[in-house]
């Protein structure tokens, strides 16, 4: 056999043993506990058991001899003989069989008794280690409490006295915080109000040197506005003085319109009134209030801008116009116009002929005793509930003075809104309604510089366009 083999069999042979009486000794403890208690010893009591338990095993068997007649007939005699006493010894072998049980039953209530001792002296040994860890611990604590009694008074002493000192300057550095906080709280108030002070005598001064530069400045324009004012009025009463004088007494057909005096009328238009696209933008507001009419007669057609938008918004539409050019152009567009006299042309008309009149910066072309007569005449021409819409220049805006008014030589004079709805009521016409357009506002930005009330007053918009509809009689 190999030695290494043989020494690691004899290895676990070993360990086997050791685990064998490691066992045993759990299940029968012997020795000590609690460091000298001893523990029953149960040996002695089971070399009694093993002793009785052969006696008991023993009865009724025959002592072996050796080999003969003699001793065969001896052994056969004893075993008749034991054969024979069997019934009478029975209760003996199981009366002894029944006190070993009980006696193998002390000794296992023994060991269990043992075991139990040995486990409480375990817990006892733990315990007793615990308890000597804590009371090393509380001997610590008791001795640093010791050693903290007897310094409490020196450390009481000396803490109160730090105590105290740290209370007086902490309540010293509190009163030099708020010495210096209420002082600086003093100074920068004074500082605030006096640029407060400062800052509101600027602004005032500043205030009342605008106010008077545009108080002036207003005076001044003002001054100005009046003065050129006057010397149109002044001019527009000489030329009509003039009229008056010179004027030949003609037919009233032939003295409805001026003669037009000989320029390029339809650059004049381009030029002066804007482009037809701007025109019929801003006349969009006549297809929506005559929407719905099947006739309507455009007074001073001109170009064809009011027509293009009564056709685009479904109204049927008819346009007069003194100039040739003017009715050409708009029949090369598709519009219905023709070359008539107004006043001719409305008197040939039958009487409530038409659903709607417009006419758009005309009535200041004509003479003011005229104008009256052409109110009266559309009046007798519309239906009952019919529309009217003049549109003009509104002299209430100073500025159309200084801009458009006299840039056409054959307007004769502006008409106020009010004067023009009398002529409308006079005439039989009701729901008089005055609608302001073309703020001043957009062809001058420098008047946003007036003040609104004054702005609004005198400087509002450009034109305006009057409505009314003809009253039942």
């Amino acid at each position: 056999m190999d030695p290494s083999h043989a020494d690691q069999r004899a290895e676990e042979i070993t360990a086997v043993v050791e685990e064998i009486r490691r066992r045993v000794r759990a299940r029968n403890p012997n020795g000590k506990v609690l460091g000298d208690i001893p523990l029953a010893d149960l040996t002695p009591l089971a070399q009694a058991r093993d002793s009785a338990e052969g006696k008991v095993a023993s009865i009724g068997t025959v002592n072996p001899r050796p080999g003969g007649v003699l001793n065969s007939l001896a052994q056969f005699s004893k075993r008749l003989i034991a054969r024979s006493l069997d019934w009478h010894v029975r209760e003996q072998v199981n009366f002894n069989r029944a006190v070993l049980g009980c006696v193998q039953a002390t000794m296992e209530a023994l060991n269990e008794s043992n075991r139990a001792l040995v486990a409480v002296s375990a817990k006892i040994d733990n315990l007793h280690q615990r308890y000597e860890s804590q009371a090393g611990q509380a001997a610590a604590e008791i001795q640093e409490l010791k050693d903290i009694r007897t310094h409490w008074s020196a450390w009481r002493e000396t803490w109160e006295r730090k105590l105290s000192d740290n209370e007086i300057h902490f309540y010293r550095s509190l009163s030099d915080l708020q010495a210096a906080h209420e002082h600086r709280s003093t100074l920068q108030e004074e500082n605030h109000q006096r640029q407060l002070a400062t800052q509101h005598s600027d602004y005032e001064g500043a205030l009342n040197r605008a106010m008077t530069e545009v108080q002036s400045r207003l005076w001044a324009d003002l001054a100005k506005v009046r003065r050129e004012y006057e010397e149109v009025i002044h001019a527009e009463l000489r030329l009509v003085r003039q009229r008056m004088t010179f004027a030949r007494v003609v037919e009233a057909t032939a003295a409805a319109l001026p003669a037009l005096p000989q320029i390029d009328w339809m650059r004049f238009a381009e030029r002066f009134r804007g482009s037809e696209e701007s025109i019929r933008q801003r006349q969009q507001i006549y297809a929506e209030r005559f929407r719905g009419c099947a006739h309507v007669l455009d007074i001073g057609c001109g170009r064809g801008e009011l027509l293009q938008v009564l056709k685009d918004g479904g109204v049927v539409a008819r346009g007069i116009d003194l100039s040739e050019e003017c009715v050409a152009l708009c029949r090369d567009k598709g519009l219905d116009a023709e070359v008539t006299d107004l006043f001719s042309y409305l008197k040939e008309l039958p009487p409530s002929h038409l659903d709607g009149i417009v006419s758009c910066q005309v009535v200041e072309h004509l003479p003011p005793d005229r104008l009256p007569e052409l109110v009266r005449l559309c009046a007798e021409k519309l239906k009952t509930g019919a529309l009217l819409a003049l549109e003009t220049p509104n002299p209430e805006c100073l500025a159309i003075f200084a801009t458009h008014f006299y840039l056409d030589p054959t307007h004769q004079r502006p008409l106020p809104p009010p004067l023009l709805a009398f002529y409308l009521e006079e005439a039989g016409f009701g729901s008089i309604e005055v609608r302001r357009l073309s703020p001043a506002e957009e062809s001058l930005p420098s008047i946003a510089t007036l003040p609104e009330d004054f702005r609004k007053q005198f400087f509002g918009s450009m034109d305006y366009a009057i409505f009314g509809r003809k009253l039942g009689r």
